[in-house]
């Protein structure tokens, strides 16, 4: 937790961890509390066989609990945005704006198979060095700052090789919900904000009807020449794109 004023909880994506959410976090800490936490199966979180937005949702309410916090403000990046979607609609007394960055609530197709192949086919236990293993896992995930993401994950075990911080085989066996869209017998009427890369294909034009079912009050925001890690390649606009929605009276 860092900062002070009203709260807001910062939720990453897939493999990452709430260091990703870093530099905005830093950002948002001038004028707000700012909690960024590690989902479970990621980072410092405990491991489960059980990877569903509803048991992260429930993760994050049992944060709020323990923290005092009956309501607050969210923010989430690709399945952190499906989480706290999730959560939104499930618990909308506990959210005050929603902000979600690069990510519809659709179902999407598979698409990290060749990540997954990559990284369950490193020999762990017998890797010398970080540099082997980036050798290795480039046969299957070519781009750079994208082997360079996925092995943050990797921990050294004293002489016995490496392990991986996030708990891989949920991950893999639960993939299926991760990619899974998000539905409500009711709509979230919170304020909220979609930031979408300019660059990306995450947010499209036919996502537009389910969006509006589940969230009518919405503002969109297109950060020009970012990707889908948008919040990476322009900190700095997105954090003024942030700070101008939360400080937007209703």
């Amino acid at each position: 937790m860092s900062g002070q004023g009203e709260p807001i909880v910062l939720v990453h994506g897939l493999f990452g961890s709430l260091e990703n959410l870093g530099m905005i976090a830093r950002g948002l800490s001038d004028q707000y509390e700012v909690h960024a936490i590690d989902v479970r199966n990621h980072g410092r979180s405990p491991h489960s066989d059980v990877h569903t937005y509803e048991a992260i949702s429930g993760d994050i309410i049992g944060y709020l609990d323990s923290c005092g916090i009956t309501r607050c403000h969210f923010l989430g990046h690709s399945m952190g945005g499906k989480a706290v979607m999730h959560l939104a609609l499930n618990f909308p007394e506990r959210v005050n704006k929603l902000i979600v960055a690069d990510i519809a609530p659709v179902k999407y197709e598979p698409h990290h198979n060749e990540i997954f192949e990559g990284l369950l086919s490193l020999p762990l236990t017998e890797l010398q060095s970080r540099g082997e293993a980036d050798q290795l896992l480039a046969k299957t995930v070519k781009t750079t700052a994208v082997r360079q993401f996925l092995l943050k994950n990797l921990v050294k075990n004293g002489n016995s090789g490496f392990s991986w911080k996030m708990n891989l085989k949920s991950l893999c066996k639960n993939y299926q919900h991760i990619m899974a869209g998000q539905s409500s017998k009711a709509p979230f009427d919170g304020e909220v904000l979609f930031i979408a890369g300019g660059k990306s294909n995450y947010i499209q034009r036919q996502h537009r009807e389910h969006v509006l079912q589940l969230f009518p009050n919405i503002e969109m925001k297109i950060i020009p020449d970012t990707g889908h890690w948008l919040h990476a390649e322009k900190p700095e606009l997105f954090v003024r794109i942030c700070e101008r929605f939360l400080d937007l009276k209703a």
